[in-house]
Formats: structure tokens, C-alpha cells, sequence
């Protein structure tokens, strides 16, 4: 059921995502400015779901993993989706960016 639900809302698991962040991982955390400006993990950067499509040439070009997060885990499943579509890989979904404290 738990397997279940993490392909539904997202969330990779704490040692994955502890693994990809000690690699240096970029976390981009899919909600809008002012759930962003409310709380978010710690160098998180904001690209709102609307606007990744625009922003995938700038995140292939990190060439680190890539950690999407959101508030619940649906955008940030839909951010991995559009991301792995457009040709980025080592791509994570942490789910709610509360999984990244």
C-alpha cells in the first residue's frame, strides 16, 4: 500500500534522498512563490510547475541529480514527469519539501 501511494504522491526513500543530496543535488521545489516564501528546505530553489517547461535547458545544464519537491507531492509527481519527458535524468521526487529536512 505504501509503494502504492508513493507512486501516487511521489516521495523517494530518506536513504535515496540523503544519498542524492550528499552528491550535491539540486532541489527544485515546484510550488508558487508564496508557499515558497512560507517555508522551504534549505537552497531550494523555486521554479514554479507552470513554469518548468521554460527551465529545462537551464536544469540539464546543472549536471547534478535534480529533487523536486511541492507541498504534497502532486505537483512535484507531475513536475517528474514533465522533467523525465524533456529528457532530464537523475531526477528524484521528494514529495512534500518537508521530506528534505
Amino acid at each position: 500500500m505504501m509503494n502504492l501511494l508513493k507512486s501516487v504522491f511521489g516521495g523517494a526513500g530518506n536513504s535515496q534522498l540523503n544519498a542524492v543530496l550528499e552528491q550535491g543535488a539540486v532541489i527544485i521545489d515546484v510550488r508558487s512563490p508564496g508557499e515558497f516564501a512560507g517555508g522551504h528546505s534549505q537552497g531550494a530553489i523555486n521554479i514554479p510547475l507552470d513554469q518548468l517547461g521554460s527551465k529545462v535547458a537551464k536544469l540539464k545544464s546543472y549536471k547534478k541529480p535534480i529533487v523536486v519537491c511541492c507541498a504534497s507531492g502532486m505537483r512535484s509527481a507531475r513536475a517528474k514527469s514533465l522533467l523525465s519527458s524533456q529528457g532530464v535524468t537523475d531526477l528524484y521526487d521528494a514529495g512534500s519539501w518537508r521530506n528534505l529536512k
